[in-house]
């Protein structure tokens, strides 16, 4: 074991979410003791003793807004709290307590009251629901808060409702009855179909544990494994940095469950050494946001959203993941294609083999980090529960964590002649426990914001539940789009820049899904993850390019600038899920020979695209064959095997051609010389 990978005697620092807040020493303990109590609560229900599904879902919310409002100061977190500060906060803490505690302690007898509530119980689902819609203001974003406050504004629209002046400004078609506020309050406290509901249940269960993995993953230096293991494989190709960034984002991405923690976990590394490589930082920036947006669609984890399909569309978690590798892999290329002709077109060179990490050293150093990752596929494969999976997973990453520093005291360090004093051996086993006390804090810390966001989707969907105004929407949509199912999925994309990306895709499939399963005949699967990838275009896209943003905060650059250049490099989320729903066999399944077909015309549409949008691929491309390129794409994406044949001849034509031009132009330089 070399000296960087002996067991230090002090734990590293780790960058945890609301760090930037200015919190007194009590609080900041405080934070620890209820996260490190939520990680472990968490950990009990998954792998030791499962609880109901009201009592792990209210004691989880309660933890969680206790977290948020301990994180998140209610004036900003860049603000001390003050005396009117602590006042609200301290009421805040209450309704936290008291929207969990009351479901817990009095749950048997709400049960026998279904239907007929209490006055206690109205209350207390009032304050439940304002403190929900505060905790995620200051976690997730005023947007969310709006957005569930306008739908139970809406459900008191009407002539029987609390509000019945308001339904008067109501389009007729989003007309209703209207609803009191024992109704509604009924619905989203006391029911499974609001606060409670389905998005809250997954992330409570499936998604915080994977959530914690990934936090373990981070704690123990797997981040700088993969980053190291990306650079040591493609460094000293032609942009290698950037081609690293792609692929080590896609490594991490896919467990860290966050295009932002990705951007700033992998990207504190990568974008400096793409701009020393010569990438402009507007374009360093870019490429990373787009790499770990891509993260979110990379199985196993899929920033959440493989639980949340599975469980809404009932297929199971295994054949969402098998089904999702595909589309991620085509991705994927599509980005890592993109550098490379940059890299190309600004004459770019690669690393020098002296500053690269080698692969052996690299699997030396890190190899175990690859086992719990393969226990986790193992258990997946075996059909085993995926909570049940993410313990198996969280205890396999602290097994051999643990294994890996007895082996190394018991072996390695008499072998080289270092001397093992029970000094040394304490020093250690502190700095165990102080990762893992990290661990369990931060992988708390990352579930708040994804889980406020389900807890007010949850108001969100139970509102539509209780009003009908999904099928309203969907007429909406039909109308809207004149049948034309292109058009269609362009307002869903439109839609989708509104609302965080997990609370996005949970809202829309619920508004729209009816619509594009009964009325374009999507299949099921394929319009869930249409949506879903549709979803994540909010962390690229100006004006919001949440993951652009922190790209541009590392590489130094303009914001919007760096956030366009996002936008480009990651329009495989348009073009994929378009290809998915006019080619199904790629998704569903189908002949083999048809498979195949598609997969590589797919590929071959999305380099030519690439290809097109820089002007560049072996050599300078003219406007003509960027025209006809983009002419072959929209034919290769027909439902036709006639004309998608016609589309590749001519993309195959274009790019042949290019690369005849490129021989040309190397054949003159090597005369002139």
């Amino acid at each position: 074991m070399s000296e960087s990978a002996k067991p230090a005697a002090t734990a590293p620092e780790v960058t945890v979410p609301g760090g930037g807040a200015i919190q007194a020493r009590p609080i900041l303990w405080l934070i620890t003791l209820v996260a490190v109590g939520l990680s472990l609560f968490q950990l009990y229900s998954a792998g030791i003793q499962p609880l109901g599904l009201f009592y792990q879902r209210s004691i989880h919310l309660m933890l969680i807004m206790l977290l948020a409002f301990l994180i998140f100061p209610v004036f900003g977190p860049h603000r001390k709290r003050g005396m009117l500060g602590w006042a609200l906060d301290c009421l805040f803490l209450a309704g936290a307590l008291l929207t969990g505690g009351y479901l817990v302690f009095y749950l048997d007898e709400i049960f026998r009251r279904a239907g007929f509530w209490s006055q206690t119980d109205i209350v207390v689902g009032c304050i439940a629901v304002v403190t929900v819609l505060e905790a995620s203001r200051r976690a997730v974003g005023l947007g969310m808060t709006i957005i569930g406050a306008v739908a139970i504004l809406y459900a008191f629209a009407g002539p029987r409702g609390e509000l019945p002046w308001l339904g008067q400004f109501l389009p007729g078609i989003l007309e209703h009855r209207g609803y009191n506020i024992d109704r509604v309050v009924g619905q989203l406290y006391l029911g499974q179909e609001g606060i409670f509901g389905l998005p809250l249940g997954v992330a409570a269960t499936y998604i915080f544990i994977f959530v914690l993995f990934g936090a373990f993953l981070e704690i123990t230096g797997a981040g700088k494994f993969f980053i190291d293991l990306a650079y040591a494989a493609t460094g000293r190709q032609r942009g290698g940095p950037a081609k690293a960034a792609v692929i080590a984002s896609a490594g991490m991405g896919s467990i860290s469950g966050s295009a932002i923690a990705n951007v700033v976990t992998t990207g504190a590394f990568t974008i400096p050494l793409m701009k020393r490589l010569g990438y402009q930082p507007k374009q360093a920036g870019g490429i990373e946001a787009a790499a770990s947006t891509g993260g979110q669609i990379m199985p196993p984890l899929m920033g959440a959203g493989a639980f949340l399909i599975a469980e809404y569309t009932g297929v199971s978690y295994l054949e969402v993941v098998k089904v999702s590798v595909l589309p991620a892999i085509m991705y994927f290329a599509t980005v890592y294609l993109f550098v490379h002709i940059i890299a190309l077109k600004q004459g770019m060179q690669g690393m020098a083999r002296s500053e690269l990490p080698q692969v052996r050293e690299v699997m030396k150093e890190g190899w175990h980090f690859l086992l719990p990752l393969g226990v986790l596929v193992w258990l997946l494969v075996m059909h085993m529960s995926p909570m049940r999976v993410g313990f198996y997973a969280v205890v396999t990453m602290l097994a051999v964590a643990a294994l890996r520093y007895a082996i190394w005291f018991l072996f390695v360090a008499p072998r080289q002649g270092e001397k093992v004093t029970l000094a040394r051996v304490g020093a250690v086993v502190w700095a165990g426990w102080v990762k893992l006390v990290q661990g369990l804090e931060l992988g708390a810390r990352n579930a708040v914001a994804v889980s406020m966001a389900c807890a007010v989707a949850g108001i969100i969907v139970g509102i539509v539940g209780l009003t009908g105004l999904g099928l309203k929407f969907s007429a909406m949509m039909l109308a809207f789009s004149g049948g034309n199912i292109v058009l269609a999925l362009l307002l869903v994309l439109l839609a989708s820049l509104v609302l965080p990306v997990t609370a996005s895709y949970i809202v829309l499939i619920v508004l729209v899904g009816p619509a594009l399963t009964a009325e374009f005949g999507i299949p099921l699967l394929i319009a869930h993850l249409v949506v879903f990838w549709y979803s994540q275009d909010s962390n690229v896209t100006p004006p919001i390019a949440l993951a652009g943003f922190a790209g541009a905060a590392i590489a130094g650059s303009r914001p919007m600038e760096t956030g366009f250049q996002a936008w480009k490099f990651a329009k495989g989320l348009y073009l994929i899920p378009l290809f998915m729903v006019f080619n199904p066999e790629i998704i569903v399944g189908g002949p083999w020979a048809v498979v195949a077909w598609n997969g590589l015309i797919a590929i071959l549409a999305l380099g030519a695209f690439a290809a097109a949008l820089e002007g560049y691929l072996f050599t300078r491309m003219s406007w003509l064959p960027r025209l006809a390129i983009a002419g072959a794409i929209v034919a290769v994406f027909w439902p036709n095997f006639l004309v998608e044949a016609a589309g590749v001849a001519v993309m195959l034509l274009a790019i042949g051609a290019n690369w005849l031009a490129s021989r040309r132009e190397g054949a003159l330089s090597s005369r002139s010389r």
